[in-house]
């Protein structure tokens, strides 16, 4: 009896190209026999059953019959490797998808292009001032490593010469490899090592880099500090980190900002908090006293009965949002000073005071 190449597919009697291609290929993922718990049985009858379903003429011929002649006689796995629409030798195949499933399977395929290399982000700590992470500033970085050289741009040609098609890849950027597996040999690609993927090569070198693109040395860099920033935060430079190979582009520089701690405020967020000492008798009175901010002194009323620890807020006094969306508050707590000392005249007034209570 015929196999029902819709049902060993899951798809229906009228599913499209792209149906039957989309359940191959999740099918091709789940039995394919190098992977682990994959089934070679399995596998030839999905790859038969598609070989079918994808080809117009044989489809028309199994709607009409039931069969086709490529059920005439059983297949094993050695026959489908040698018969089932795909020569492993050459990575050529009679389906077009097949290079693509190993390479989502593997990890590589015949018709994947590699992805060019690129040199190592780069992470660095630089140390400022509270102030200074309130209202941004400019610092200049010296940074010691690998550098692109000046000479030719990492280029690695030297001044004036020409560059040329690379001679291992001939100019495609990747070479060819063959992986053995369990069962078959499959073709792969990779960047070339010769010219890292783009295909030339200096024709003389640069006496400086000697072809390399890279200099080990010191660089300054200037960079600037956003306003609000806070203490962990980094600033990503891009490209300013490690070089990659001659002709690659390089890393990105990664600058994580320690700040140092201020005697007078404390950073919440976008808030600032500071105390304030007031005596007895503004706390019980009533005054106007002068507050710190970073903006410089302002004056603060302070109202009859004030208690300890009580909180008053300064709108927009606090920390530059990132986003450059205004300012946070400044939070003030008074610290009401209790006398730890009185002379006879304090104490006498006092001591009336307390029986007038």
């Amino acid at each position: 009896m015929a196999k029902d190449y819709y049902q060993v597919l899951g798809v229906s009697k009228d599913a499209t190209t792209e149906d039957i291609k989309r359940a191959f290929r999740r099918l091709a993922h789940q039995y394919h026999p190098d992977k682990s718990g994959g089934d070679a049985a399995r596998f030839k009858e999905i790859n038969e059953a598609y070989q079918t379903l994808s080809d117009p003429k044989k489809r028309e011929q199994y709607d009409r019959f039931g069969t086709t002649a490529s059920q005439t006689g059983g297949m094993n796995w050695q026959d489908f490797q040698r018969a089932g629409g795909f020569d492993f030798r050459t990575g050529s195949d009679g389906f077009g998808d097949f290079g693509d499933i190993f390479g989502e399977v593997f990890g590589f395929g015949g018709r994947r292009r590699t992805s060019r290399p690129t040199g190592s982000d780069v992470e660095v700590e630089l140390s400022i001032d509270f102030r200074e992470s309130l209202f941004g500033t400019d610092k200049v970085l010296e940074l010691s490593g690998l550098h692109v050289c000046s000479t030719c741009h990492g280029r690695g040609a030297a001044p004036g010469s020409a560059m040329v098609k690379c001679g291992t890849c001939d100019g495609s950027g990747v070479v060819e490899q063959v992986q053995q597996t369990f069962f078959i040999g499959l073709r792969s690609q990779a960047t070339c090592p010769t010219c890292n993927g783009s295909g030339e090569v200096p024709k003389q070198k640069c006496k400086r880099c000697h072809g390399t693109g890279s200099v080990r040395g010191q660089r300054q860099l200037k960079i600037t500090i956003p306003a609000g920033i806070d203490d962990g935060q980094s600033i990503r430079l891009k490209s300013q980190g490690q070089p990659g190979p001659r002709g690659t582009a390089p890393g990105d520089l990664y600058v994580r900002i320690r700040v140092r701690p201020d005697p007078m405020f404390r950073r919440e967020g976008d808030e600032l908090h500071t105390r304030r000492t007031i005596s007895f008798t503004q706390a019980a009175l009533g005054a106007k006293v002068p507050i710190d901010t970073v903006d410089g002194p302002v004056q603060l009323d302070i109202p009859a009965g004030t208690q300890s620890g009580k909180l008053f807020r300064l709108r927009a006094k606090g920390v530059p949002r990132l986003d450059g969306n205004g300012r946070g508050d400044q939070i003030v707590e008074m610290v009401v000073k209790i006398p730890d000392r009185l002379s006879r005249e304090q104490r006498h007034l006092l001591e009336k005071f307390s029986q007038t209570e």
